[in-house]
């Protein structure tokens, strides 16, 4: 049988009526496609964005480079460091048992803001398996309190589990906790250990006080049980958030300078707390600027070359710690290094100034292998300090030559230019020198901040990790 044209009489057999029927089911079929099409279309992009890969029609993922424009994001959040610091060494006393039996809450400073919190703790002088049991992330009810802010206490888990056991010499990162962190904000992170694990990895010089309780006391809001004040950051080494305000992290790695060493305890003013508050402040007020947040990576007394003693090296060099300490931070845009003053002052011999430069472009070299911008600064002047003589003001002018000449770095900050006096110009001037006259006043990390050039957080690129 043949079928007739359209507008004939239906086959053989075919009652009045039919022919419109099957018009009207054809519609119908049209339209169920069409539905199931869309319900297609809207599965793989809400899979996307829960953060399972999407795939192309033919089940294949989109060939990178191809002329197919990917579907805009329903959403920018991206994981970016809010906080951070280096483990520096094994705390002193505590090599045979850890502080086991102790709830140590660590106080930090968030930079940017995000609506989940992910913390990283560290095992790396321990010498035995760190058994975390109980951990906890909430907003400090104030800036000098151990005390949570109402209704923000958050457990934490690693892989779905409150216990964890950290091996000697490495480090975790916990799962995400839904906690929404305000930008420039203080966090409560507790960590408790049961059983003896020594010696605890600690970051010393942290400018900022933090609590110890006796017992298992991470979810206690009230604060009341943290009777113990410790200016350590214990265990504790970055504060992670989801956040849509930034797009990337710059990293601040230095020594006592870039740790703040001589700034004001609990006040946040060392000189990456002051770049964030201006870059923020820029963007906030219509600044053409990357919406960056800045974590601090100073170890005092830090070196390029050299190790601190021991096994592992307390205080690492900065060749060797700065793949984990720079690199590995979620969404890294640009490292800022000020780094080279203490392998002038603690060198038993004259410092080389060649061997100087040529660890500082390992560094380099390193951050452009991830595909990061690298801004250094000038090493400020330190006459008047003890340490300080002609030969090694020498050795910092020709390391500062060389920075300057544009052969190390993508871009640099002259800390040197701003701080020193004018008048003295190997001696940092008045105001901005701590007393000491090798590390800055507040006023000294302050300017330190204002006079570095916004810009050159410009054209960094992209860091896959």
């Amino acid at each position: 049988m043949t079928r007739r044209h359209h507008g004939g009489a239906g086959p053989a057999g075919e009652q009045p009526g039919a022919a419109a029927h099957t018009q009207h089911g054809a519609v119908l079929s049209a339209l169920v496609a069409l539905v199931l099409a869309l319900s297609s279309v809207i599965y793989i992009a809400a899979t996307a964005e829960d953060g399972t890969p999407g795939t192309s029609l033919d089940g294949n993922r989109p060939h990178q480079g191809s002329s197919a424009a990917p579907a805009a994001p329903a959403s920018t959040r991206a994981w970016v460091g809010s906080w951070a610091t280096a483990p520096v060494g094994g705390e002193p006393g505590t090599e045979r048992d850890g502080l086991a039996g102790h709830s140590l809450r660590n106080v930090v400073h968030a930079s940017t803001g995000g609506t989940s919190a992910r913390v990283t703790l560290s095992n790396l002088y321990g010498q035995s398996p760190l058994t975390v049991t109980h951990a906890s992330v909430a907003l400090a009810a104030g800036p000098d309190t151990a005390a949570a802010a109402a209704g923000t206490m958050r457990r934490l888990t690693f892989d779905g589990s409150t216990r964890v056991v950290i091996p000697a010499g490495a480090q975790v990162v916990s799962d995400p906790a839904p906690l929404t962190i305000p930008h420039d904000a203080t966090v409560l992170v507790t960590v408790y250990a049961p059983t003896p694990s020594g010696p605890v990895t600690y970051h010393p010089r942290a400018r900022q006080m933090s609590y110890a309780a006796d017992g298992d006391r991470s979810e206690d809001a009230t604060g009341t049980p943290y009777t113990e004040q410790t200016p350590y950051w214990r265990y504790l080494t970055a504060l992670d958030v989801l956040s849509s305000e930034s797009t990337g992290t710059v990293v601040a790695f230095g020594d006592s300078i870039t740790d703040g060493i001589t700034s004001t305890v609990g006040a946040n003013r060392r000189w990456p707390d002051v770049l964030w508050r201006r870059l923020s402040a820029a963007v906030a007020g219509g600044g053409h600027l990357p919406r960056y947040s800045v974590v601090n990576e100073g170890i005092s007394g830090n070196q390029v070359l050299a190790d601190g003693p021991g096994r592992p090296a307390e205080n690492q060099s900065g060749t060797a710690r700065f793949t984990r300490d720079a690199l590995s931070h979620p969404d890294v845009k640009v490292v800022v290094i000020d780094l080279g003053i203490n392998d002038i002052l603690r060198n038993p011999r004259l410092a080389d100034p060649d061997r100087i430069t040529a660890g500082l472009r390992t560094l380099v070299r390193q951050a452009h292998a991830r595909g990061l911008k690298v801004v250094g600064a000038t090493l400020m002047p330190f006459k008047g300090h003890r340490g300080w003589t002609p030969a090694r003001e020498a050795v910092r002018q020709q390391v500062n030559a060389r920075i300057r000449s544009g052969r190390i770095y993508d871009a640099v900050a002259d800390f040197d230019t701003s701080l020193r006096d004018p008048y003295a110009p190997r001696s940092l001037r008045p105001a901005y020198d701590s007393g000491d006259h090798l590390h800055p006043s507040d006023l000294g990390f302050r300017r330190m901040a204002e006079t570095f050039d916004l810009r050159l957080l410009q054209g960094a690129g992209r860091a896959e990790l």
